[in-house]
């Protein structure tokens, strides 16, 4: 366990160091550290003897990580693929957390980010699809499957609320990402904004699936 630990603190040492180059240009070094922290999480997930998925989950999204690091069309395709089966990933770790089908116990809590999932997935078809171009039947399917991801969040029982949590900051990322990619001009002052609020909101929420599922 103490061994797993260091090796998520140094992940997120390394994503905290992150921060300050998260709108540096292409490069290899930006690229390996953008890689290392959640590819650091998945080894403290086999370390520590957490379900396979969650490290293969964690494994996608370093996957992930290092494509979206890259610039072109082919690059985005590779990281919406791995996200997306990293999404499905947890979502089935979440609903068999304890070995089998989790009941949906709908608290006051759980009934609104029930209804926000809901909301965002079907605000998609007005306000992110129609902006996506030749990429929108792709697009659509990721927000289908991080919806899914995320509603299976809500099978968690209270004891891994941390995950639940870092589930929906993982939403939230992708949510402020979506628009960064989509809706905003390339390299103006609020996409650089966007960009640092899109890297603690993503490798938190990892971070925090890690610890709600592997530690809690």
């Amino acid at each position: 366990m103490t061994a797993a630990m260091l090796v998520a603190g140094a992940g997120a040492v390394i994503a905290l160091i992150y921060q300050a180059r998260v709108n540096d240009d292409v490069s290899t070094l930006r690229s390996v550290m953008k890689t290392a922290p959640v590819a650091l999480f998945s080894l403290a997930a086999l370390l520590s003897g957490a379900p396979w998925l969650l490290a293969l989950g964690l494994a996608l999204g370093a996957v992930g990580d290092f494509a979206l690091s890259r610039k072109g069309e082919a690059a985005f395709m590779v990281g919406l693929g791995s996200f997306a089966l990293a999404h499905l990933a947890y979502a089935v770790v979440f609903v068999t957390v304890e070995g089998r089908l989790a009941p949906l116990d709908l608290t006051a809590l759980r009934w609104i980010g029930f209804a926000a999932l809901v909301i965002m997935a079907q605000s998609t078809v007005f306000w992110l699809l129609p902006h996506t171009g030749g990429l929108r039947r792709p697009v659509a399917a990721y927000v289908a499957i991080i919806t899914a991801m995320g509603l299976a969040a809500l099978h968690l029982p209270a004891a891994q609320g941390v995950a639940m949590l870092g589930a929906g900051l993982f939403v939230a990322s992708d949510l402020v990402l979506s628009v960064e990619l989509f809706r905003m001009e390339e390299d103006s002052p609020a996409t650089r904004v966007a960009s640092h609020l899109v890297w603690p909101l993503y490798w938190v929420g990892q971070g925090l699936i890690l610890v709600g599922i592997a530690w809690t």
